[in-house]
């Protein structure tokens, strides 16, 4: 694949990502929906990846790591914001982590972090 067809690969999945954290949220399917949102943010960056650096895209899933792949700066809040998030990724895959992070996903919170 040519570098632009792999950056519209990612930004192309991430829309329809985005589609979908969506309809999780009106779901109801919270910590699904954040999971899939950090996905999006994921793909956005590796895409970015693809466009400043190079097509061999990092097999990780830190944001902040990505971030600052990327070159992009960050303050401390973002990083913070970042940091949560690449926690959604985590939350949700390892069984130990998963009901903790059901129990936290309600409407607020999940409306405060989507």
């Amino acid at each position: 694949m040519k570098k632009e067809e792999i950056i519209n690969y990612w930004v192309e999945t991430s829309n329809r990502d985005y589609q979908t954290m969506r309809h999780l949220y009106e779901n109801k399917d919270y910590e699904w929906c954040l999971f899939i949102g950090h996905l999006v943010i994921e793909k956005l960056l590796k895409a970015l990846y693809v466009k400043k650096k190079d097509s061999n895209i990092p097999k990780i899933h830190d944001l902040s790591r990505l971030a600052d792949m990327v070159e992009i700066e960050t303050d401390e809040e973002q990083q913070d914001a970042l940091d949560l998030i690449t926690t959604f990724n985590i939350s949700v895959r390892y069984p130990d982590y998963k009901q903790s992070f059901y129990k936290k996903c309600d409407q607020d919170f999940t409306s405060k972090n989507i």
